[in-house]
C-alpha cells in the first residue's frame, strides 16, 4: 500500500492508529510484539504502519521525530499518541482513545 496522504488520513472514519516507524529501527522491531499484542483483535480499528523517513510527507504532517509512534485518530482527529512506547498499557491507552474512550495514562497530542 503506497503512503495515504495527511489530507486522506483526516477523511477516514472510526478509529484509526497510525504506527510511524522503520523496518530496520531496532526499537521499532523490539516494540512490534506488544503493539500487536494490544492491537489484535481489534477488527473496528484501523492499524496503519507507515514507513517513516527523511522526505515523507506524512510523517512530517504528524511532527513525528522518533520511532515508534503511535498517533490515534477519531473520524480524522488525533486524539492521542506515545512515542517509543514501553508498556503495553500505552498502547492500550492509545488503542482506547482511538475506539472513542476517554484517554488516560496517554500522552496529549502536542
Amino acid at each position: 500500500m503506497d503512503e495515504p496522504t495527511p489530507e486522506e488520513v483526516r477523511t477516514w472514519p472510526g478509529g484509526v492508529i497510525l504506527e510511524f516507524g522503520a523496518g530496520w529501527c531496532p526499537i521499532c522491531q523490539g516494540a512490534r510484539p506488544m503493539i500487536d499484542r494490544a492491537l489484535a483483535g481489534r477488527g473496528e480499528l484501523r492499524h496503519v504502519w507507515v514507513e517513516d523517513g527523511k522526505g515523507k510527507r506524512l510523517g512530517r504532517s504528524f511532527g513525528v521525530k522518533l520511532w515508534p509512534t503511535l498517533v490515534a485518530l477519531r473520524d480524522g482527529v488525533e486524539v492521542a499518541r506515545v512515542v517509543r512506547p514501553q508498556r503495553p498499557a500505552q498502547v492500550e491507552a492509545v488503542r482506547d482513545a482511538a475506539l472513542g474512550a476517554a484517554p488516560s495514562a496517554v500522552s496529549s497530542p502536542t
